[in-house]
């Protein structure tokens, strides 16, 4: 079997790891190593034999895609960050992937699957296991990786830079992510928009009028642009 050789470059400790660990688990892919800089990548590159960059933007001493424009043959590179707006640039430099931190494992695997591995393509699928038949994803609050799961989910309220996820038994996770990417990222129908501060789990909500929904006790607002849409997808069950 192909195997890519992959180099992790991130100056997080926690970020490299878990990095290194998705690596680890596809049949396809090889850890090599990892480095906290793009210096040290440069060294490490001129020593090795790399196919993949697993490259983080925000790097010390030099950024990641300056990084990558000194490489002259730079192998297939897929990016890793929490700042979406350096996407248009990261695919002009032929980036085969761009990862939004925090991201969970079929997120990196659709990335991964992406990679080309010689003739032919290996692609990699999520093994069948009892922990994916309940999804979940791990978000960054204060400089750890901390485990929700879907179905956990009440309600989620925009903070502007950040969002506020309000989980069953009356915990909260706080996250840096707006609450449109936030939608995005987890891309679960589960979901429905009802003002522009918030989403709601569909199947959490308990009561609702033309102005409000009741999620866990607590009413929130339905924004007017959103009432229409709302009451449709409530009144048809789903």
């Amino acid at each position: 079997m192909t195997k890519l050789r992959c180099l992790v470059i991130e100056d997080e400790p926690l970020a490299a790891e878990g990095l290194e660990e998705f690596i680890r688990q596809v049949p396809t892919l090889e850890f090599v190593g990892a480095c906290a800089d793009a210096l040290s990548a440069l060294e490490f590159l001129k020593n090795h034999a790399v196919d993949v960059l697993f490259l983080d933007i925000h790097l010390p001493k030099l950024k990641g895609l300056d990084f990558l424009k000194t490489l002259q043959h730079p192998p297939q590179v897929i990016l890793t960050t929490a700042y979406h707006q350096y996407a248009l640039e990261g695919y002009e430099l032929n980036v085969v992937d761009y990862l939004l931190k925090p991201f969970g494992f079929p997120r990196f695997l659709a990335a991964v699957n992406k990679l080309a591995v010689g003739s032919p393509q290996l692609a990699v699928q999520l093994p069948v296991t009892n922990h994916q038949s309940r999804p979940f994803h791990f978000f960054n609050e204060n400089k750890r990786q901390v485990k929700v799961f879907n179905d956990e989910i009440l309600y989620v309220e925009s903070l502007k830079e950040y969002v506020k996820i309000i989980l069953a038994g009356g915990k909260s996770v706080v996250t840096r992510f707006q609450l449109g990417e936030f939608e995005a990222h987890l891309n679960n129908p589960n979901l429905l928009r009802i003002h522009r501060s918030y989403l709601v789990a569909k199947d959490k909500i308990e009561a609702f009028s033309a102005t409000e929904v009741e999620v866990a006790g607590v009413k929130l607002p339905i924004g007017r642009s959103y009432q229409a849409e709302v009451a449709k997808v409530l009144l048809a069950g789903g």
